[in-house]
């Protein structure tokens, strides 16, 4: 391999001096730029300037360095052409064989409190993805490497086969556009927001939402498709993909759907509060003066005589006494800021249960950003639903006002109507979640079944709805049962019909205004 010339560029430097050293040890010229020659210098290694390359200094604050055509010329030459080969010959440009070139670090300046525009433009890189793409174009003659993983299965398929099959630089040109659309995704989007118009912003004319592997998913249940788990580039500090798993097997697609459903809904909560989720739909939820009866409370919507499991959340740290009342239904997936040393032992024990843990005090502020969804051929975007005003911006509509503690459940109620399928009703008393009926075609649906989980203990319960009421019937049905205080978004057609309802059975009725 002596003669073969590799040019080494990268931001990050993790594991450069020791692939730079392996192909150096193996005949390799190498080129490099900057603080990457430097760095390699001080290891003891040859290295060859890329003004060396191309007769020309770095320039404009390292902003031209190998944008040159004895630098391009050398990665996108085809050895396969006589043309090629006498042009290059004919000025003076020398093949270059591999390219290992990283970018600058974009993502991380902008994620930085008061990085400016002016700083975050500075750290767009330029020479680098066009490195990249004319290495990945050229695969078939040019190895490229754009993610330090990938040094060592490099240098092993050097030494033992003395070159680089096709079928592997194939792989590496994918992984090489792949980190280049990402890369650019990210600017795209970071610049976007400070547009003035509002629709270019929210809603531009093309869309790209970078994305990165987690980890692969666990087949989930009754479903042998395969899943995998993907991070925004800056997740907000509040969400699940912020967080770390701390303890378990590997999650299963099912799993994700259902903390991710259960965790937007536990972040509703500033007192110790508990939800349970299965197939993505909440089923149980409790507040407390403490986490375990928070959790006591979640779990009380027996279901016949089994719980339905599926995920749990918490939004403060789990204690022993908290893990001991989760172990009644051993959910599959838990998420919460923290967990003890005791409460981890408890879980420790369990064979199947994923544990997922999410920073303390970064509850809520994050930017609500898109809702999307796949259909057939295409997407659908939209922005994330609005929070729901404080009460004291609730408007009561009865002569009846509702009770503090009325008023404590109606909020649990809705909080978890609205993070429950479509045309929710909960029936809530006591910071407890009684019972819940969603997805239905219709509100009377959802308030019968609601009713039937909540069973004997209607009376003196609330009832929370995410949408507006457009029949009578529901609630004619809820009255009936005992039911003392409604809220819902209100604005139909029928809003003085409903309120006449309430007032002849004196309940206690709130508009939100949010639908």
């Amino acid at each position: 391999m002596k003669g073969k010339k590799a040019l080494i560029s990268v931001s990050n430097k993790e594991g450069a001096v020791l692939f730079a050293q392996e192909l150096a040890m193996m005949g390799w010229e190498i080129i490099s730029t900057g603080g990457t020659a430097r760095s390699l210098r001080e290891d003891g290694i040859k290295v060859k300037d890329i003004s060396e390359v191309t007769g020309f200094p770095e320039m404009l604050d390292g902003r031209v360095k190998t944008l040159h055509p004895k630098v391009h010329g050398g990665i996108l030459g085809r050895r396969d052409l006589p043309l090629h080969d006498r042009q290059m010959k004919e000025q003076g440009i020398e093949a270059i064989d591999l390219v290992a070139v990283n970018l600058y670090p974009f993502p991380e300046v902008i994620a930085r409190k008061g990085t400016t525009l002016e700083e975050a433009i500075e750290n767009i890189d330029i020479g680098g993805p066009a490195m990249i793409r004319a290495a990945a174009k050229n695969y078939r003659h040019v190895i490229v490497v754009v993610e330090p993983l990938m040094y060592s299965l490099v240098v092993e398929e050097l030494r033992t086969s003395g070159d680089l099959s096709l079928s592997s630089r194939y792989q590496l040109a994918v992984r090489a556009f792949s980190h280049t659309a990402y890369y650019d995704s990210i600017i795209s989007n970071y610049l976007r927001q400070g547009l003035d118009d509002q629709k270019d912003k929210f809603f531009p004319v093309t869309i790209t939402l970078p994305f990165n592997k987690v980890q692969n998913l666990s087949p989930g249940e009754n479903s042998p498709q395969k899943a995998a788990f993907y991070r925004e580039p800056l997740p907000g500090p509040a969400t699940l993909a912020f967080g770390r798993s701390v303890l378990g097997k590997k999650p299963t697609y099912n799993d994700i759907c259902d903390l991710h459903v259960a965790w937007e809904l536990i972040k509703e909560f500033e007192q110790p509060a508990a939800v349970a989720v299965k197939n993505a739909s909440p089923y149980g939820a409790g507040l407390g003066e403490a986490l375990e009866e928070a959790c006591r409370k979640a779990l009380g919507n027996k279901r016949g005589n089994y719980f339905p499991a599926g995920a749990m959340a918490f939004n403060r740290e789990v204690d022993e006494q908290t893990a001991l009342m989760a172990s009644k239904i051993l959910p599959k997936a838990i998420v919460a800021p923290s967990f003890t040393a005791e409460g981890l032992k408890i879980f420790s024990s369990w064979k199947n249960v994923y544990l997922r843990e999410v920073p303390p005090g970064q509850f809520g502020g994050e930017h609500p950003g898109y809702c999307f969804k796949k259909i057939s051929g295409g997407m659908l975007l939209r922005e994330a639903p609005p929070r729901v005003p404080a009460t004291d911006f609730w408007k009561c509509v009865t002569g009846r006002k509702p009770t503090e503690q009325e008023m404590g459940d109606l909020f649990l109620g809705l909080m978890v109507a609205r993070h429950a399928k479509e045309n929710a009703i909960v029936i809530a008393k006591r910071l407890q979640v009684l019972g819940l009926g969603s997805g239905q075609i219709d509100q009377v649906g959802s308030v019968r079944i609601a009713l039937e989980g909540a069973g004997q203990n209607v009376g003196g319960a609330v009832m929370a709805s995410d949408v507006c009421f457009k029949s009578p019937d529901g609630l004619e049905i809820a009255a009936a049962q005992g039911v003392t205080a409604v809220v819902q978004p209100g604005g139909a057609k029928i809003d003085d019909d409903i309120v006449s309802i309430c007032e002849k059975y004196n309940i206690a009725m709130l508009f939100t205004g949010i639908h």
